[in-house]
């Protein structure tokens, strides 16, 4: 109870309340903002996080994480199209619903399902961190180097086998990113890895430049070069409370959905896209009329907006637990927790309970702050949706290169990140998934790290799974890629 104490006085500055406020008001707008994304907006902020305190950079980027999903849900609700890749099933039922004129009543239901699902995952984590708090911190007995290295390695297996129909590329994909991590001097052992005597390439690659190249740069070179849009106007018309009190006449959907996402958000390289998919699948099947569902179901809207945003408190588990991020968002964070001199990992419940409290809780504020903002400003919000795209690439693209510029001073890391906002533009054009080159790098450089530090006493490639978690966890990988391939296989001879 000590650490549940001192994780609420964490909080209790102004610093941090500034940045839970500024995070949580700004992810609403960047989520209502079709073409930005939480994963943009996190890269443009993350140089400025250098200059900051590790507890307000981490809760002004769990804000907008936290927030981006709720304002992703106006535009997919009010003119078609998704502010958040994730809030493309949203598009479904809501905007069926606004085209039936109750534009209100479907903003209602999707801020009502977005709370509960977020509430429930975060009292979820935090009730874990009550009860199994003190047992939590033996992990760090029972995880050595090499079992770190499996739950990387386990993550990189999940990540492929999420991308279904592109497993290939992703594989590619990561393995590029991969490939990135290892270039630059390793000072311990003076080995020049990929470096081609480039005395820019000796530090290697800046994770923060590689991933504002990447997500921000290559979309304000996407937005730069594409039309600009002409939504039609959507006009809202009776008030947002009545979601929350009809929200109760789908509490099985709700309570199922907010489970698929904190499950899927705990599973590393899973996330919001496959726990929406069992989550609408789920709904539809339960439903007494599962033919209304893409016709303004609002059974169909909660399954949708629950699940997601379940995902963002159930994805730091994995982060926190084991130092493994589940997805690009995570990994984003991870950089924070580095540059603050804060390990995560099993040693984290250790030195750090307080920390985990004091994430959770601004997780929590965020909720309700950003539904109370919601209610309050909806109106107002709605009209950032009418932006130029080409004003707001133009926008990205200064800021992202003052970001980037603003870490070291230095030119060549904006030449670095040209390069790499270059690569994603490609990327973009393609429609190949950008989230495997970043995991690539930050798993990469976690396998490497574990895989150099534990090379004493691994001798052969058996040595890596002689322990109880290790050997676990290679079985647990051995089972997802038969259960891939099968599938794989399976839907391929339905498909001839």
């Amino acid at each position: 109870m000590e650490a549940f104490w001192a994780g609420l006085d964490n909080l209790a500055s102004w610093p941090v309340l500034v940045a839970i406020l500024i995070g949580s008001v700004g992810g609403l707008a960047i989520g209502a903002v079709p073409g930005i994304g939480p994963a943009i907006a996190i890269a443009i902020l993350l140089p400025a996080t250098v200059f900051l305190d590790d507890l307000v950079s981490l809760v002004l980027l769990l804000g907008v994480y936290g927030s981006s999903m709720y304002g992703g849900a106006i535009p997919a609700i009010l003119i078609n199209t998704p502010g958040t890749p994730v809030n493309a099933l949203t598009t479904y039922d809501g905007y069926a619903l606004t085209r039936r004129g109750e534009a209100a009543r479907a903003l209602s239901l999707a801020y009502a399902a977005s709370f509960f699902g977020g509430c429930f995952s975060i009292l979820l984590g935090l009730s874990a961190l009550m009860l199994f708090g003190p047992y939590l911190r033996d992990l760090g007995a029972l995880f050595g180097q090499r079992d770190i290295f499996m739950a990387a390695a386990l993550g990189a297996v999940l990540l492929v086998a999420a991308h279904r129909k592109t497993m290939g590329i992703a594989a590619l994909l990561f393995g590029l990113g991969f490939l990135i991590s290892l270039v630059g001097r390793q000072t311990t052992r003076q080995i020049d890895r990929y470096t081609f005597d480039v005395e820019y390439l000796f530090p290697g690659f800046n994770l923060i430049v590689v991933i504002v190249g990447i997500f921000a740069i290559s979309q304000a070179l996407f937005l730069l070069t594409g039309k600009d849009a002409d939504p039609p106007e959507a006009r809202l018309k009776g008030g947002l409370l009545r979601g929350f009190g009809e929200l109760g006449r789908f509490k099985p959907v709700a309570a199922i959905s907010a489970g698929y996402g904190t499950i899927m958000g705990i599973i590393p390289g899973v996330g919001e896209f496959v726990a929406q998919f069992f989550s609408y699948s789920t709904a539809r099947a339960i439903s007494r009329d599962p033919g209304k569902f893409g016709r303004g179901a609002p059974d169909g809207l909660i399954a949708s907006e629950a699940s997601n945003n379940a995902v963002p408190a159930a994805a730091m588990v994995p982060l926190l637990a084991l130092g493994v991020p589940g997805e690009a968002l995570t990994a984003m964070m991870m950089v924070v927790f580095f540059d603050a001199g804060i390990k995560p990992g099993p040693d984290i419940f250790e030195n750090n309970p307080d920390f985990l409290f004091s994430l959770f809780f601004a997780l929590l504020i965020i909720n309700v702050l950003v539904v109370i903002t919601l209610l309050v400003s909806t109106r107002h919000i709605a009209r950032i949706i009418y932006i130029p795209n080409r004003l707001l690439g133009a926008f990205i693209l200064i800021l992202a290169f003052v970001g980037v510029f603003s870490i070291r001073n230095s030119f060549t890391d904006c030449m670095f990140a040209a390069g790499f906002g270059f690569l994603g533009f490609i990327l973009r054009r393609l429609d190949w998934p950008l989230v495997p080159i970043v995991l690539g790098l930050v798993l990469g450089s976690i396998m490497i790290d574990k895989l150099t530090a534990g090379s004493g006493q691994i001798k052969t490639v058996f040595d890596l799974v002689n322990r109880p978690v290790s050997g676990t966890l290679f079985v647990v990988i051995l089972i997802v890629i038969s259960v891939t391939v099968f599938t794989s296989l399976r839907s391929r001879r339905f498909e001839h």
